[in-house]
Formats: structure tokens, C-alpha cells, sequence
């Protein structure tokens, strides 16, 4: 049906049921899997399943559905704007990776569908989930509505950016919560697509200075969410939450796709070995293929639900799926 929200330790946790967010995650990660081992059934037949959910959640109007009960009855009208980005984000890599033309054929009339609810999303983190697929949906069959819908949103981020940014906090908003690495990584992306030096401009420094408050001697300390880091206060350093890491690890990526500087690849690995334990405890949230689902300043988290699972496989097989690239140009 899909992929489990929740978890006790690595037991899947019904009582939960299912949410677009993780099924969201779960295509990109199932279609990464596929691209480095293209022989191997599991994975396709996995991101089958996946845009399958995704194709019952979405509504007329082009939104989707969030929650699902363990019973397949969805749970809301509509879903959170986060979710609605994330399965646009997912519909966008799928147009771009998908093995089957099929596929990238539903992903690209679903997404088409999506762009029309765009007017709806008035969260910036919602902006850049959708950005990214955006992005995608251009290197794989660029159309003036798709490449509009990427550059309306990447003005709207930048010009946020510009609005609340100053020399001493240079940052979209007044406070860093979560998910933050997506904001620089989803203008890096849109300014590479677009060939667009602002976007890119306001990328790299926000992200210089995201850099500047969680690399610390070259370990990765991410925001965590037990209190944020609210402009002028003290940052919080615990509750660390897996999505970080990997969100560093793929802006990163995308600041090396625009310089070629090898600090960002230098960054990137540091987030990665987040999970296998370079952290400010020393404690390794990844084992057997999952992920912990959160870091406390004395205690673990020890149930692996999807969210911590698929930001781990992420991670890796970013990680791997440059690592393939560099050398095939070696090649």
C-alpha cells in the first residue's frame, strides 16, 4: 500500500497508518535505489507502489491527500502544504529518473495538475519542496508553465530572503526550525535551471551562513527542534532530527554543481557520517539499513520510523549516486 509512518524500534507501528509525505520520500529513495542498481526488481516494483499512492491521494484540484488510517480511509480533505510539496517534489525527480516512460509520463501530467495549487502554498518550506521537483521537471522536459511556476517561486523565496536577511543573519526568516539546509539548496537548484545569478547569489551565502552555525571542527551540529535557534538567542543543539543531515548533505551538492569548490563535497560527507556517529555525541543513529529517529543530549530515540529511514537512504544514496557520476567522467 505504502510506507509506514511510524515505528516501535524497527517494528512498523500500524496504529499510525500512512502519510503522502513518506510515500513521497519513499519514490525518490526507491527510484535512487533503482538508478544505482537498475537489475534489481525490489526497488521498481516499490516505486510502483509509491506513485500508485500517490496517484489515489492526489484531488481534482490538483492537492493531495496527507493522512491515510491503517484501514486505506484517508484521514483529511486535504493535506498539509509541506505534504503537497513534497509530492511535488517527488512527481519532479520521477519525471527526471523514473526508468519506465510510463512513469514519467504520470508523473508529468500529475505534476501539471499540481502546479495549479500553487497559489495555495504559503509556507517558504512548501515553496522549496516544490521548487525542487520544479527544477527536476526542467532538466527532464522543461515547458513554460512548469519553468514559470519554478522561477514565480524562486522570486518569492528570494525576495523573502531579502526582506529578512541582514549582516549579521543573513536567513529567510527570523528563526531557523527545520528542514533548513532545503532553503539554500531549492535557490541553487532554481538558479542553476534558470541560469539566474541572484538566486544562486542568495544560495551560496545563506548557506555560508547556515554553515557557519552548524559545522562545528568538522562534525555536523544541526538545529534541533527542542526550541530552534530564534534570531539573538542561544540555538538549540538537541532534539538533532535525521531530515537535517541529509538536507545538508544535498544543498551541499548543489553548491558544488554550481562552483566545483570541494568544500562543499567535504561538507556534504560530514553530514552523511552524522548517521554513522561523527556527531556531538558520538552516537551512531544508523544500523542494519535504518535510522534512530532523533538525538537527545543524554538519551536516544530508538524507533526508526520512515521519516529517519529515508533520510538515511537518501543521504547514502546521494552520496553513491555522486560518487557513480564522478566516476563515469573519470571514464
Amino acid at each position: 500500500m505504502g510506507v509506514l509512518q511510524h515505528a516501535v524500534e524497527t517494528l512498523p507501528n500500524r496504529k499510525f497508518g500512512y502519510c503522502t509525505d513518506d510515500v513521497a520520500r519513499a519514490f525518490m529513495v526507491a527510484l535512487a535505489h533503482a538508478r544505482l542498481a537498475p537489475a534489481q526488481e525490489p526497488a521498481r516494483r516499490l516505486a510502483a507502489n509509491y506513485l500508485a499512492f500517490l496517484q489515489h491521494a492526489q484531488l481534482d484540484d490538483g492537492r493531495f491527500h496527507n493522512f491515510m488510517d491503517y484501514d486505506r480511509r484517508w484521514a483529511d480533505d486535504v493535506g498539509t502544504q509541506d505534504s503537497c510539496g513534497r509530492a511535488m517534489w517527488a512527481l519532479g525527480y520521477g519525471m527526471e529518473h523514473a526508468p519506465d516512460d510510463v512513469w514519467r509520463r504520470i508523473c508529468r501530467s500529475m505534476l501539471e495538475s499540481a502546479v495549479a495549487s500553487l497559489e495555495w502554498l504559503e509556507y517558504p518550506r512548501s515553496w522549496t519542496y516544490a521548487m525542487l521537483g520544479l527544477a527536476h521537471a526542467h532538466a527532464a522536459h522543461p515547458t513554460p508553465a512548469l519553468t514559470g511556476s519554478l522561477n514565480e517561486l524562486a522570486d518569492r523565496l528570494a525576495r523573502l530572503y531579502e526582506v529578512a536577511a541582514h549582516d549579521e543573519w543573513p536567513w529567510f526568516e527570523n528563526a531557523m526550525t527545520y528542514d533548513n539546509a532545503r532553503l539554500p539548496q531549492a535557490l541553487l537548484r532554481a538558479g542553476r535551471a534558470l541560469q539566474d545569478e541572484r538566486y544562486i547569489g542568495i544560495g551560496l551565502t545563506s548557506l555560508r551562513f547556515y554553515e557557519s552555525v552548524t559545522m562545528e571542527g568538522g562534525i555536523f551540529v544541526p538545529i534541533g527542534n527542542a526550541g530552534w535557534y530564534e534570531r539573538g538567542r542561544e540555538r538549540a543543539r538537541y532534539a538533532q532530527q535525521p531530515l537535517e543531515a541529509v538536507a545538508m548533505l544535498d544543498a551541499q551538492l548543489a553548491a558544488f554543481d554550481v562552483t566545483g569548490d570541494t568544500t562543499h563535497v567535504r561538507h556534504a560527507q560530514a553530514a552523511l557520517e552524522w548517521y554513522y556517529g561523527k556527531n556531538s555525541r558520538g552516537v551512531r543513529m544508523a544500523h542494519g539499513g535504518a535510522c534512530y529517529d532523533g538525538l537527545q543530549e543524554q538519551v536516544v530515540n530508538t524507533n526508526c520510523g520512515a521519516e529517519s529511514t529515508l533520510a538515511f537512504l537518501a543521504a547514502a544514496y546521494a552520496s553513491a549516486l555522486r560518487r557513480a557520476r564522478v566516476l563515469e567522467a573519470v571514464r
